[in-house]
């Protein structure tokens, strides 16, 4: 089967630096959830953008035309002078200096934080802002589309998803001789000179190099309704996740591609074989503590490189240990391990007691762990009942709530209210936010047990299920 979504690099990988600030226990400005869509002059990017907005049909969206096309109907290009306007042809309208970039990230600052804004409506035939301009109300989701959306640092910074529009040149070619003859009413010399001045010196220079930043490619643009319909699901389990980073400021689910995506399928399929699900449960659960580690606290240092030249670095904070919550917590141990060299590890066992009753069984904890930073680990975090019952034992320690990082590859939205209800300063980190927790209190749609199938003892799963219950030891999707 041809691919139909090519993936960026492993953005996951990068570590975020990110100072561990005091958090609030008001509840922050909900956010919008912003996604970039680029690529070069009639790729089809208005096109992938009507079909994502059709196909998300109970969200409100509102759709930000940055640069609709290179030429038409860009909102933000500068006005020209009278000089410009004399010199017409020899202006680059695909440079990045052709856009009023601060203004872009003044509006999107103020649609962030939840204010109504006016952006310009932009004359292509006189080439200037009009004087009457176009509000945008606050929104839950922005789209925004244009040629160079991914091009400048600061406004990659505002998105949730970055999408790449991937169609051959021959082909966009093709489409803007057509429209800018048919549409605009010009020379067929004019428009094949301008492109080789211009449009396509620029696609090289500046649009081509930013679509390594893309968390998705789409080939073929509009016409890949298999890809579009494969966003379209993302976008929708993005959303249930954001719902609750904006409600909770310390949830913290990591970018999202569609790599991960695609290990998160392999370890959910009850057909993945058990050395499958362990390497690739071991990948997830390295980028999850790698990100972990992000939220700790820092201080800059400045080295000398074997260059003699001066570098400003960082330095992690170097008082941690890792808890984990036995027995799927201990699948987490040798990422940590692999990732802090001589770390500390302690364990707790809880004991399920009915519904919503746990027991502390067995508790190994280092004994000056008052004075460290934690990193609780349980992959599964599903009613919370659990996770609440090892950070009070935590918390009895001396451990103060803001130096807890909270790591599971996925969450119930039941255990996020859970924790974040009663320990607000709890950093949690997981890759993904589920729908619910059945009736069993399992994680719905899950990934079965996770003990058992990670350390090979499922060979009869539904024997397993009801050993554990019957026991009273947590399965994965049993509360946490």
């Amino acid at each position: 089967m041809e691919t139909v979504i090519e993936l960026a690099d492993d953005l996951a990988d990068d570590l975020s630096l990110q100072s561990a600030s005091s958090e609030s226990t008001t509840m922050p400005t909900k956010q919008p959830f912003v996604i970039g869509v680029a690529g070069g002059t009639a790729s089809g990017k208005t096109t992938v953008c009507n079909m994502i907005i059709s196909r998300l049909r109970d969200q409100r969206v509102v759709l930000v035309n940055q640069y609709v096309y290179a030429m038409l109907q860009d909102s933000f290009y500068h006005s020209l002078t009278d000089e410009k306007l004399q010199n017409l042809h020899d202006y680059n309208f695909d440079h990045p200096d052709a856009f009023d970039t601060e203004l872009l990230l003044s509006d999107m600052e103020k649609l962030k934080h939840g204010q109504a804004v006016s952006i310009p409506d932009y004359d292509f035939k006189s080439h200037k802002r009009k004087e009457q301009s176009r509000l945008i109300n606050p929104s839950d989701v922005f789209i925004l589309e244009g040629i160079l959306v991914l091009h400048d640092p600061l406004v990659r910074d505002l998105m949730s998803m970055k999408i790449f529009v991937d169609t051959d040149s021959d082909v966009r070619l093709s489409r803007r001789i057509q429209r800018d003859t048919v549409e605009r009413g010009r020379d067929i010399e004019d428009v094949l000179h301008q492109y080789a001045r211009f449009v396509k010196p620029s696609f090289e220079e500046f649009i081509l190099p930013s679509k390594k930043y893309a968390d998705i490619i789409i080939p073929r643009g509009g016409d890949n309704d298999v890809a579009i319909d494969l966003i379209v699901q993302h976008i929708l389990t993005k959303l249930g996740q954001h719902d609750l980073c904006k409600i909770y400021s310390n949830v913290d689910v990591i970018v999202s591609t569609f790599q991960i995506r695609g290990m998160h399928t392999l370890i959910r399929d009850v057909t993945t074989t058990t050395h499958d699900f362990v390497f690739y449960a071991d990948r997830l659960i390295r980028l999850v503590v790698e990100h972990g580690l992000g939220h700790l606290p820092f201080t800059e240092k400045q080295i000398i490189t074997p260059t003699g030249s001066v570098y400003t670095g960082v330095v992690f904070c170097r008082r941690l240990c890792g808890i984990s919550i036995i027995r799927s917590g201990e699948s987490m141990e040798n990422a940590l391990r692999a990732c802090c060299k001589g770390i500390k590890i302690g364990k707790i066992l809880i004991h399920r007691e009915g519904n919503s009753g746990r027991q502390l069984i067995y508790q190994k904890l280092p004994a000056d762990i008052s004075s460290r930073h934690v990193l609780l680990l349980d992959p599964i975090l599903a009613s919370g009942n659990s996770a609440v019952k090892a950070i009070s034992l935590i918390l009895s320690k001396g451990v103060p709530e803001s130096n807890i990082i909270f790591l599971n590859l996925i969450a119930a939205p039941q255990g996020i209210h859970a924790i974040c209800k009663r320990f607000p300063k709890i950093k949690i980190v997981t890759s993904e936010i589920d729908s619910s927790i059945d009736e069993h209190a399992c994680v719905i749609p899950g990934m079965g047990e996770f003990g058992d199938r990670y350390f090979g003892t499922d060979n009869d799963s539904s024997t397993a299920l009801k050993s554990q219950r019957s026991s009273g030891f947590p399965c994965l999707g049993t509360p946490k």
